[in-house]
Parts: structure tokens; C-alpha cells; sequence
């Protein structure tokens, strides 16, 4: 007889960050529920000893390190990005991967900080959304101006938009119009 441990608080806790992640990105726009706030959860649930991974935050570059994923100093190298702000994402958001034609799941993901519900209005439309969705997030218009020419779908990056237990998937497959 096969018997099997139940799974541990840590395992619940990323299988649920795991689903609200998945949702998130399969309905661009919505906002989901993380049982954890901030970006810690999403680095323990998507990040690997496969992965090559940049933050700004030192306790974030701890629990990356925990999962045995490589670290990076710059943001280029890395196949997930994890920031605390998008104000000054314009200096090193030009050389996120990107990805290519042959293969487009070479582009980053990016896990920011940024409040949902104010700030600016958007307009998202594409695959997951029907017709087109509006969300407001604390995201400058220049930030979503170079997005737009990076994400020439398929090339592009993912975005997951965290407030506190809240994240917001944007798939580079995701059109935004600032409005």
C-alpha cells in the first residue's frame, strides 16, 4: 500500500500562491487573492535551482538564494525580476529578455510592487479578457509606452502587478492602452 504525507503548511501555502498566480494570468486584469503579501511567496512558488533571478530587495535576494536559484546583478540576465517599485524601471527595463520568435518563453517574468485601484487607468485587451477590461495601477504611462514596444507578442515579458495580498497577471500576450 502506497501512502502519501499530507501536505505541509509550506506545500499549502504555495499551491495556493501557485493557483492565484495561474488565475491571474489567465484572466489578465483580475485581481487575486495571495494567502501571503508581497513578493516573497511569489519567488518561493515560481523560482528553482533552474532560475536565474534579480531583486532590488535584500531580504527577497535571502529567499531566492533559500531556493537554491542563481542570483544576478543585473536585471538582463535574470529569467525572473523582482522589484519593489517601477519608478525608475525605464534605466534597466530595456534590457529585460524578451525572448524571440523561436522561442518566446525565453522572456522574463517581472514581479513588482505597485498599488491597484489608483493611479493610472488602463485598458487591456487580448487573450483571457473578453472584449476589454480596465484596472488602475500605480504604473507610470512611460513604463507602459516602453512595455508596448518590448511586447511584440509573442516575444515579450509577464507581469505580475502585487499589492500586499493582491496580484494582478499581465501576459505579454496582454494589449494595454493608457487612457
Amino acid at each position: 500500500m502506497l501512502t502519501i504525507a499530507p501536505p505541509d503548511m509550506v506545500e499549502v501555502r504555495a499551491n495556493a500562491t501557485f493557483e492565484a498566480l495561474m488565475w491571474a494570468m489567465a484572466r489578465p486584469g483580475d485581481g487575486r487573492h495571495l494567502p501571503d503579501a508581497g513578493l516573497g511567496g511569489l519567488i518561493e512558488t515560481l523560482v528553482d535551482l533552474e532560475c536565474t533571478v534579480f531583486t532590488d530587495e535584500p531580504e527577497l535576494r535571502a529567499r531566492a538564494t533559500a531556493t537554491g536559484a542563481r542570483l544576478s546583478d543585473d536585471p538582463g540576465d535574470a529569467d525572473h525580476v523582482f522589484v519593489s517599485c517601477l519608478d525608475d524601471a525605464e534605466q534597466w527595463l530595456i534590457t529585460l529578455r524578451c525572448g524571440n520568435a523561436l522561442y518566446p518563453d525565453d522572456g522574463a517574468t517581472l514581479g513588482a510592487v505597485a498599488r491597484h485601484g489608483i493611479g493610472q487607468r488602463l485598458r487591456l485587451s487580448g487573450p483571457g479578457i473578453d472584449g476589454s477590461k480596465e484596472a488602475i495601477l500605480d504604473v507610470s504611462p512611460a513604463f507602459w509606452a516602453m512595455r508596448a514596444r518590448l511586447c511584440a507578442y509573442p516575444e515579450g515579458f509577464d507581469m505580475l502587478v502585487v499589492d500586499g495580498r493582491s496580484v494582478i497577471g499581465i501576459p505579454r500576450s496582454t494589449q494595454v492602452e493608457v487612457l
